[in-house]
């Protein structure tokens, strides 16, 4: 593939701090063996070229506010990050998190639902799902029976307060839809969305009649022009024929998950299952790192090669992070990707589109490479090939709207050892192969010990 060309500079928007400026990230390596240079303005890339050959780009200062006009600053140059050392991906997206149950997996007595807790919660969730590399989150809040709508504001809260750091976008989940109770739940529904929700949810598995659930969602959602996200082990093959019967066509989309049931069905009904979610244009969003506590069989994943066979989006999510359901949910996606190579047989390339630009797709945001024009997300970590970095990437640069908004660096250090000097092996009180600050380099933090 050619270098990318320059690109005229994307507009921002001048309400946007996170849009402004510059940043040149150099000698990186990309997937397809090149390493590169990479500047990036306005958030999006501006131009790729051959390592060395790309320089920081240099923008003319703004006059002060009340200085008299006159000559202009002269030109500053932009940013720099030396990437030596680093794979530079698309950034991931997580399509499946749950805020609003996060860190609550050893609170002491009952969980509080506060708006105040919540948002506290909410917010160091995504900032551990940011540090991962996720820089664009879809929240699938409860709505009705004990939290009322207090925990969608609380999410609403922290998607404002994490503005300029990551897009965090809100699902409304009413228990229930139909019946006399229905009533309620729809209204709640309908108010969650005139609150901020960007997305219309819920479990239709566990309303009296999962059909007329589906029915109302897809009513609402099509009222408001709001994409759809509903949870379903999808393990009822009629059930499942009759949403995606419903839900073809419907813009923005519709996405389902984790329909780990779908691995329970024969062959034949899986088969035609999978076909009628591909003509449909439904995506699969499952969860390799467990499934979450609003379904209840959370025992495996949804058949993934054979859906991806068939035509279907499968992108991958995080599920629970560390509550009831899931003590132990890490929330990260190159760790959905690592399960879904090693334990579903997808290649990593294919296991990496699962959280990247599958996931970017079922979201409905723009899609991301690293060539020039495409948005400025991205993730850099240390390693030179995509199997590496699934297996052991712990050093972690993330890049949202074109600026470092996280940065996660390890160091590794060993004990003295007659073997190493021998065999070329990192060693405690030698030189490194890397640094431990993430800016490449011989040597870890003090000149010991390697990085990872």
């Amino acid at each position: 593939m050619p270098d990318s060309q320059p690109q005229p500079p994307h507009s921002p928007s001048p309400s946007d701090p996170a849009d402004h400026g510059s940043l040149l990230l150099s000698g990186a390596r990309l997937t397809d063996g090149r390493t590169v240079d990479v500047r990036l303005h306005g958030g999006r890339i501006e131009a790729v070229g051959t390592a060395g050959s790309l320089t920081p780009r240099r923008a003319l200062g703004n006059l002060p506010p009340g200085r008299a006009p006159g000559p202009r600053p002269g030109p500053r140059p932009g940013g720099h990050l030396d990437l030596g050392g680093y794979l530079l991906l698309p950034a991931p997206a997580d399509p499946h998190v749950h805020a609003d149950t996060a860190l609550t997996a050893d609170v002491p007595g009952p969980v509080s639902y506060q708006p105040e807790d919540v948002q506290r919660r909410a917010t160091e969730a995504a900032l551990l799902q940011l540090g991962h590399g996720a820089t664009a989150l879809r929240a699938h809040v409860r709505v009705g029976d004990v939290a009322g709508l207090g925990a969608l504001t609380a999410v609403l809260r922290t998607r404002r307060s994490l503005r300029g750091l990551a897009e965090l976008t809100a699902v409304a989940m009413p228990r229930v839809l139909t019946g006399v109770a229905g009533a309620d739940g729809l209204a709640m529904l309908r108010d969650a969305l005139k609150m901020g929700a960007d997305v219309v949810g819920g479990c239709p598995d566990l309303d009296p009649d999962p059909a007329g659930y589906v029915e109302a969602v897809l009513e609402v959602a099509a009222e408001h022009g709001c994409p759809v996200d509903l949870h379903t082990d999808a393990a009822d093959p009629a059930r499942l024929a009759r949403l995606a019967a419903m839900a073809g066509g419907l813009r923005p989309g519709v996405a389902i998950g984790p329909c780990d049931g779908l691995g329970r069905l024969p062959a034949d009904a899986l088969s035609r299952a999978a076909d009628q979610l591909a003509a449909a244009g439904v995506s699969v969003v499952c969860l390799p790192q467990g499934a979450c506590g609003t379904v209840d069989h959370p025992d495996g994943t949804a058949p993934v090669r054979l859906l991806r066979a068939a035509g279907v989006r499968v992108a991958a999510g995080s599920g629970a992070l560390r509550d009831v359901s899931n003590p132990v949910g890490r929330g990260d996606p190159l760790e959905a990707a690592y399960l879904l190579a090693s334990r579903h047989g997808l290649r990593p390339e294919e296991a990496y589109d699962a959280v990247s630009a599958a996931a970017r797709s079922a979201l409905g945001l723009p899609e991301v490479r690293v060539e020039a024009g495409f948005p400025a997300e991205l993730l850099a970590v240390r390693g030179d090939r995509l199997a590496g970095a699934l297996s052991l990437a712990y050093s972690r640069i993330v890049v949202h709207r074109g600026r470092v908004v996280a940065r996660t660096s390890a160091v590794r250090e060993y004990g003295d050892s007659t073997a190493a000097p021998d065999l070329g092996l990192p060693r405690q009180g030698g030189g490194g192969r890397g640094r431990g600050d993430g800016r490449g380099g011989p040597g870890g933090r003090d000149g010991r010990g390697d990085t990872a």
